[in-house]
């Protein structure tokens, strides 16, 4: 049974909203890191409603944040744990993103998933591979888990746009050509930008992109 993910949310009354955005916060932080992003966002992106839940697992090397999943060279955590803890937060993911449909009363198509480091890797596992495909995926400072498996699991096919930092000592900025290299490889339009400078986070050139992104995605362009 898939554990219910705490979640906070910024944007319009409830059933209000046109669209909806999902930020999947990086290892050791929390849905609140991302969340206010929402804040530069907002204006560009009316009658957009923004949520952002806090991974499953309380981090372990942060206990003030959360993790989706351990990580073994991080933490020292066993890898199948670790594969397994991946796999249930995925259906847990999955389960949180049907009920923030429901909630808004909107289709998949309607929604962008956006992550952030661990974040981005969750985002890119499961919204490939639900049955209703969002509307697009926007990918920050991650990389894509499992690529052997895609093809033979991908489901559905939305645009990813993917934002690395070129200095990013975390998650190396190789790791963007090499997921953009597998997502089209599996029939998926693939966007890319480097961020120049930019170690492992968002910059506001990256964050513009992601928002023409977002817009064109959800029909919000005036």
């Amino acid at each position: 049974m898939a554990r219910t993910l705490d979640s906070k949310r910024r944007g319009p009354a409830r059933g209000e909203a046109g669209s909806v955005v999902v930020f999947l916060h990086g290892y050791g932080a929390d849905g609140a890191d991302l969340l206010g992003l929402s804040d530069p966002l907002a204006e560009h992106m009316p009658g957009t409603a923004f949520h952002a839940p806090d991974a499953p697992e309380q981090s372990v090397v942060n206990p003030m944040g959360f993790q989706w999943f351990p990580i073994p060279w991080l933490d020292g955590s066993d890898p199948t744990a670790a594969d397994e803890a991946m796999d249930r937060a995925a259906s847990d993911l999955n389960a949180y993103l049907d009920s923030v449909l429901a909630e808004e009363g909107l289709s998949a198509d309607r929604m962008v998933v956006v992550g952030f480091s661990q974040g981005t890797m969750m985002a890119l596992h499961v919204a490939l591979r639900r049955t209703a495909e969002v509307a697009g995926i926007v990918g920050f400072s991650g990389r894509l888990l499992r690529p052997e498996t895609l093809e033979d699991e991908i489901a559905v096919r939305p645009p990813v746009l993917l934002i690395h930092g070129d200095q990013d000592e975390v998650v190396p900025p190789a790791s963007l050509p090499a997921a953009a290299e597998a997502l089209q490889a599996a029939g998926v339009d693939v966007f890319a930008h480097v961020s120049k400078g930019v170690a492992h986070g968002i910059a506001p050139d990256g964050l513009s992109v992601a928002l023409a992104f977002m817009r064109e995605r959800l029909g919000l362009e005036t």
